[in-house]
């Protein structure tokens, strides 16, 4: 049986006249959408038009929630109260739920963003906080995290159902979390050599960190980020080298 693998990546980031990606050209590349929830980013308008694109094209809609940070995109961490962070991540569940219904589609899983995303590799309290969130809401939500991060352990102990992705994108370091992007070489940029370390990913389930180990990986989806430069044509050559390797391509619900 060829093995198989999820395209998700982050859309609706615009803001206003502000536009950041290319939602409709990565909704035809990608099989789920995590969609941002209003606090790093995205207006209700492109949140509700977001939503319908992906529902138009059957792609899975994912509330990505993060910090109610927009100023810094949501990538600086936040020390906040747990009750405060549960509160928060019900908010923007709902917000979503809400205007994906609206177009006749919902919410079908939670991915966590930017900083808070790896706050809770490590972070236990917020993790615990996430889980929560995610418990009240709707027990039945999928979450997206690291592999062996303590936001996937907390959640299967919850009885949520855990997802496995991998960062098409990004660095990795030997530990297995991502290299910071303060850090040169975070981000890759070569849609070629992104697009053999995928399928490699998705084949022998193994990708190399930056001091060259080799780390085993069992991912369920892979993440391309909207907003890297060329961002479009990364997402298509990583979906052309998978089916070139035989690996089927389909969201994880």
């Amino acid at each position: 049986m060829s093995p198989a693998i999820d395209l998700n990546c982050d859309l609706g980031e615009s803001y206003g006249h502000w536009r950041l990606g290319d939602d409709g050209a990565m909704l035809d590349v990608v099989t789920s959408a995590n969609i941002a929830c209003g606090f790093h980013a995205g207006d209700p308008t492109t949140l509700l038009a977001t939503a319908e694109a992906a529902i138009e094209r059957g792609v899975a809609i994912g509330a990505q929630v993060g910090y109610h940070d927009l100023v810094g995109f949501g990538r600086r961490f936040i020390d906040m109260d747990p009750a405060d962070l549960t509160a928060d991540v019900i908010y923007q569940i709902g917000a979503l739920d809400g205007l994906a219904r609206a177009r006749g589609g919902r919410v079908e899983y939670v991915k966590p963003h930017g900083a808070l995303y790896n706050a809770i590799v490590h972070h236990r309290e917020q993790a615990r906080a996430v889980v929560r969130a995610v418990r009240e809401y709707d027990a039945a939500l999928p979450v997206l995290g690291l592999p062996d991060s303590v936001f996937l352990a907390e959640a299967a102990d919850a009885g949520l159902r855990t997802i496995v992705e991998a960062f098409a994108d990004r660095a990795y370091n030997p530990d297995g979390s991502l290299l910071s992007r303060r850090e040169p070489g975070a981000v890759l940029r070569d849609a070629a050599v992104i697009a053999d370390r995928m399928a490699r990913l998705a084949t022998e389930h193994t990708i190399e960190a930056v001091d060259g180990a080799i780390l085993t990986v069992a991912a369920d989806s892979i993440c391309v980020h909207g907003d890297t430069l060329g961002a479009v044509g990364i997402a298509r050559a990583v979906r052309e080298r998978l089916a070139a390797a035989d690996v089927a391509i389909r969201p994880f619900r």
